[in-house]
This record gives C-alpha cells, structure tokens and sequence, in this order.
C-alpha cells in the first residue's frame, strides 16, 4: 500500500483538492509508519524465534501484533490530525517548496518527530535485537566446540 500510495500522490495532487491531498499525505505517512513498525516486530520475533526458544508462547500472538503493527502508526496519525490538519498538505502551495508537486508533512518539526524520530527508534530496537541474537548464536556456536572437543578427549 506504501507504494501504491506513493505512485499515485502526485497524479492525485494535480487535482488541487486540498481535502484530497490531505488523505493522501496521510496516507502516505501511516504506511510509512506501519512498515517500519512491522519491521520492528519482525525483530521481536526474530528474537523470540533464536534467543528465548522455549517457553515463548504468548497467547493471541497474531493478533497482538496486528493491533501493534497497525495500531502504533494510527494513533501517531490520529495525533498529528488532532494537533494540525494542516501539517499534511501540498508542498507546492508553500513558499519554501515552490516546485514540489507531492502531497505530505509540511512542517519540518513534525517531519523529524513522526518520521525520523521513528525510524530511529525502530532502527535502534532492530540493532539491538540483532547483536542479542548475534551473540546467543555464538555462545551456543561456543559450548557446541567446548563439547565437542571434551568428548575428543
């Protein structure tokens, strides 16, 4: 949806409706944020599929990540429109974007917040689950050799 919403923005721009642009840039915001929540998640399963092997069963596993993997990105969207509907807009209709034709987030502050902040939080949690995993692999890689050679001896 990500990329149907981006191919389409600026087509759907040309048509001056300001309500219109405003969807979209929204649109375009949500699915941005939800791929990156999704991609968070896919690191906490990453996790509890290596490191936390047994004992892990978590009821409704699913659907709680549905609920967190849509849900986290509604609520930052929701947000957004509570404080300003007029932060998601056409660049074009600004000053300080004379030439852009694309519908999304026109204050800077909000752009570094709701986006950079983001991904930087997920960025952060997907590294940190990596180098978890990275070094169970090599504890374990670590007690397999030390048995190995015992049983040699």
């Amino acid at each position: 949806m990500l990329n149907m919403v981006f191919l389409t923005n600026s087509w759907l721009t040309s048509f001056n409706q300001p309500g219109l642009c405003i969807a979209m840039a929204m649109l375009l915001h949500y699915f941005l944020l939800a791929a990156f929540t999704w991609m968070c998640l896919e690191s906490v399963h990453f996790y509890l599929a290596l490191v936390k092997v047994f004992n892990v069963y978590v009821p409704k596993y699913i659907l709680k990540c549905c609920i967190a993997g849509w849900g986290i990105p509604a609520i930052v969207i929701t947000l957004v429109l509570i404080i300003n509907k007029d932060f998601y807009g056409n660049g074009s209709l600004s000053e300080s974007h004379p030439y852009s034709n694309f519908c999304w987030i026109q204050d800077n502050t909000v752009f570094y917040i709701s986006v950079v902040a983001y991904f930087f939080f997920v960025f952060l949690m997907n590294t940190a689950m990596f180098i978890t995993v990275l070094l169970q692999i090599h504890s374990v890689k670590t007690r397999t050799q030390k048995t190995s050679r015992f049983w040699k001896q």
